[in-house]
């Protein structure tokens, strides 16, 4: 009996699955065609689509790399022994991140999400529900360092997650917009300045 296989795909998965976070990270989920998708990771459209799904489930599955690759800094920081240091590691790694020369600029969940219209409203939630998931597990931890007298008096943990992820945002944006490295260190500086510790 003869077994009949499908003809092996002819690229290599991981290294379309880059390419086409690249075009996601550089151009956000609306602003990324199929064209620029299938240009950048060397395949045909039925190729993208047997091996990926359609363009939404591409996109998923380019997040969990771009997680996975360029924001693991984020759960790393959370281990730092002061709120301060948790935010001091942040705001640092994303700044490397987002001026790194190796890909582009700015954060691909900030670009993505601001962008999408009403049509791309499940790849809105979905980005919103990650960042959710993130935010939880940093205010569970100036949670506890209020509750170990770490913070000013006065200081809500909830707000100053808010706070944080704000300028975390922020410096995405102005880094995507080609604010100079040094500039966005400055203001780093400053952030951890104003911190509210004891």
């Amino acid at each position: 009996m003869t077994i009949v296989r499908g003809r092996p795909r002819e690229f290599c998965v991981d290294a379309a699955l880059s390419a086409a976070l690249g075009v996601f990270w550089s151009k956000g989920y609306e602003g990324a065609s199929l064209t620029d998708l299938t240009e950048a990771m060397g395949v045909t459209r039925p190729s993208l689509y047997a091996a990926f799904g359609n363009k939404e489930a591409l996109f998923r599955k380019a997040l969990d790399l771009y997680e996975r690759e360029k924001l693991a800094f984020m759960s790393a920081a959370l281990q730092a022994p002061t709120a301060r240091d948790v935010a001091a590691r942040m705001l640092t790694s994303a700044l490397e991140m987002q001026t790194s020369t190796s890909g582009p600029r700015g954060c691909l969940n900030v670009i993505s999400s601001v962008a999408c219209g009403p049509e791309a409203h499940s790849i809105k939630a979905e980005i919103l529900s990650r960042r959710a998931s993130s935010e939880a597990a940093l205010q569970e931890r100036f949670e506890r360092a209020k509750a170990e007298g770490e913070l000013r008096d006065g200081v809500d943990p909830a707000s100053l997650v808010r706070y944080l992820i704000t300028v975390l945002q922020g410096m995405a944006v102005q880094a995507s917009s080609g604010v100079p490295k040094a500039d966005l260190e400055q203001l780093v500086k400053t952030i951890l300045q104003l911190w509210p510790s004891r």
